[in-house]
């Protein structure tokens, strides 16, 4: 709808101030879609170039951005190959070049790490970061919550086509680390015993689970309604256990995400399935 690719059922969308989705805000939009948008006969610098022009630039500008652009991302000794001989991840970054080529103000791309290797999406994500310092939006859609964890301000997260949550990441995380998990390492064999007791208070633990996977905590608690981690660490240490770790969860954004969505999707697979 930001695009003008599609038209929303009702109501309607404006734009860095009051600009109308087309050929009026175009000039100030880049769009990454996760299908390849590339000629595949054209030369990797001509098809940036073709971009540029296509968005208002002329030709030598174009053409002098492109050479940039494909230095930046680590392409320029392929700016003369057909977008063919290029790999995915690499056609990806041309594909990215050409977004950016005329300076939008507002970027939004979907699924941007698509086919790229760890090192050439860690290049991705740090012009990301640049654009975001050179007071740019920029918008992205993705299932990988890692990736949007380590990028994103702004959260917005989708199920069945209804908003689940929305706002800041760090009230977001800050929220779900109020709800009450603790991570707890022991000095030995004999603190985790001891510790047994202080854990079967239901005042206190609402129960334990094992660590998620490459946490080297031997449990975590999750705290009774009411309780909160300070009256936990007094109670075991009031029983004489040592530990190693007393750690208030803060969880990852995939961890929300499951939570907040996980069974909803598990519905929706199961009906498809019969």
């Amino acid at each position: 709808m930001i695009n003008d690719i599609i038209a929303p059922d009702a109501g309607h969308v404006e734009l860095l101030g009051g600009l109308r989705p087309g050929a009026e805000s175009a000039p100030h939009v880049g769009f990454l879609p996760e299908e390849r948008g590339l000629y595949p006969k054209m030369r990797v610098l001509e098809m940036i170039t073709f971009m540029g022009e296509l968005r208002g630039l002329t030709g030598r500008d174009a053409r002098a951005r492109g050479e940039a652009w494909l230095e930046r991302l680590g392409l320029g000794q392929w700016r003369k190959n057909k977008v063919q001989d290029l790999s995915k991840g690499m056609q990806q970054k041309v594909q990215f070049a050409a977004t950016m080529i005329h300076e939008p103000e507002l970027v939004i791309l979907d699924e941007p790490w698509s086919g790229l290797d760890p090192i050439n999406a860690d290049v991705l994500r740090d012009v990301v970061r640049e654009q975001q310092a050179a007071g740019r939006t920029v918008l992205f859609s993705t299932h990988l919550m890692e990736q949007a964890e380590q990028i994103c301000e702004h959260i917005f997260i989708i199920a069945r086509g209804q908003k689940v949550l929305d706002g800041r990441l760090a009230d977001i995380k800050r929220a779900a680390a109020a709800d009450g998990r603790v991570a707890l390492a022991f000095a030995g064999p004999a603190d985790r015993e001891r510790a047994q007791a202080v854990l079967a208070d239901r005042a206190l633990c609402a129960a334990t689970r094992v660590p998620a996977p490459g946490d080297h905590a031997d449990l975590e608690v999750e705290l009774a309604h009411g309780a909160d981690a300070q009256r936990l660490l007094a109670a075991l240490v009031a029983a004489t256990v040592a530990l190693r770790r007393f750690e208030v969860v803060t969880p990852t954004l995939h961890q929300i995400f499951v939570e907040r969505v996980g069974r909803d999707q598990a519905q929706v697979a199961e009906r498809r399935a019969s």
